[in-house]
């Protein structure tokens, strides 16, 4: 018994092995999927038995600030995967060409081709330069706008009126001045004398009556020279008026009235510039040009540079008046404004006669240069 028992054992242990034997390993022929063959592990050196240093003390503790734990990352799909020896080249769309893009593989449901293709793009509006990218040009500026644009968005007649009661308001009121931009004392060698040179005013904004007066003369000799203009001011701009009217000669003899044509107004730079034409009742043709700059040197002082230049068309023996220029006056001042309309002045003056005007001074016993000084009050009302 004892022996069928082992015999039976046997038999037992040889059946249930058999399968093992019989299993197929031709998976390990799989293409990328051969399996390394192991390397003999190299004999480990025994490491080295070191003497145990002295120990230290150890030095006191620090505290140390911990960071708070980082959440953990889930490991990735293939992490611990060897996918060195895994061929590519079976599965879909993978290209055994590594020359070869994405877009050279035709991925299924994937259409790598451009978009647009077969749409026609001549239609679409290209870029323009604008600004400051436009070429240089010459192209003219264009024109200002010449209506008022209220009376697009209501009645123009009503706007016209609005307009009227505007400017009656707040731009046509009836106003005045009288100023007299000289009023001086001349000491001259051995003539002491004096001169004016003032102008009133009485009108709008748009159109004046204009009065102007100036002259000279001596204390010892009286009045030389003096004349008066009334004239029709109109502007024709933001900064100049134009001027018509009569003037009036009372000395030297004999008196003379003169048709006026003139302007005046404010030239760049703050220079302030007249200028007028005058025909005599005689025929007699003559004009000046006069100008100033006030240049200010405090809130109070300020320096004006003056200059005055007359002409005449033809000789006038009877009045001492020589053709072409016939006399030139410069001049400086040096005023103090105690308040705007009231200011005291300082200064010097060089009057110079020319020509056939210089030779006639000399005929009549007199310099044809004069050099003063003055001194006067600028004021105005």
């Amino acid at each position: 018994m004892t022996r069928l028992a082992a015999l039976l054992a046997a038999s037992s242990a040889m059946v249930l092995t058999a399968p093992a034997f019989a299993q197929d390993h031709s998976m390990h022929n799989m293409p990328g999927m051969s399996m390394p063959t192991a390397q003999p592990q190299a004999a480990k050196p025994k490491p080295k038995v070191r003497k145990p240093a002295p120990r230290r003390p150890a030095p006191a503790a620090r505290p140390v600030r911990r960071e708070p734990p980082k959440p953990a990352q889930p490991p990735a799909a293939h992490q611990g995967h060897d996918m060195q020896g895994m061929d590519h080249s079976n599965m879909p769309g993978m290209s055994e060409d590594p020359s070869k893009t994405m877009a050279d593989d035709a991925m299924p449901g994937m259409d790598m081709q451009n978009e647009h293709a077969g749409h026609d793009m001549s239609a679409m509006p290209t870029m323009q330069p604008t600004g400051t990218a436009l070429p240089a040009g010459s192209a003219p500026a264009p024109r200002p706008p010449m209506d008022h644009y209220a009376d697009r968005q209501f009645p123009p007649a009503e706007m016209a009126l609005a307009r009227r009661k505007m400017m009656a308001e707040e731009g046509g009121q009836t106003l005045s001045q009288v100023m007299f931009n000289l009023a001086e004392y001349q000491a001259r060698k051995g003539r002491d004398g004096y001169r004016w040179d003032g102008e009133a005013w009485f009108g709008g904004d748009i159109n004046r009556l204009t009065l102007k007066s100036e002259g000279e003369g001596a204390f010892r000799d009286g009045v030389e020279a003096a004349e008066i203009q009334a004239l029709y001011s109109r502007a024709i701009g933001p900064y100049f008026n134009l001027q018509a009217g009569v003037r009036y000669d009372f000395k030297p003899n004999p008196s003379r009235a003169y048709a006026v044509l003139g302007f005046e107004g404010l030239a760049p730079y703050w220079f302030e510039v007249e200028g007028a034409v005058f025909l005599s009742d005689k025929g007699d043709l003559l004009g000046r040009v006069e100008g100033y700059y006030d240049q200010r040197l405090t809130q109070r002082l300020v320096l004006q540079p003056r200059v005055e230049l007359n002409f005449a068309a033809q000789d006038v023996p009877e009045n001492r008046i020589g053709a072409g220029l016939s006399n030139a006056e410069l001049g400086l001042r040096l005023r103090y404004e105690i308040t705007r309309k009231l200011a005291p002045y300082v200064g010097v003056s060089y009057d110079a006669k020319s020509g056939q005007t210089a030779r006639y001074a000399r005929d009549d016993g007199e310099d044809p240069t004069t050099t003063s000084f003055v001194a006067g009050v600028r004021i105005w009302f």
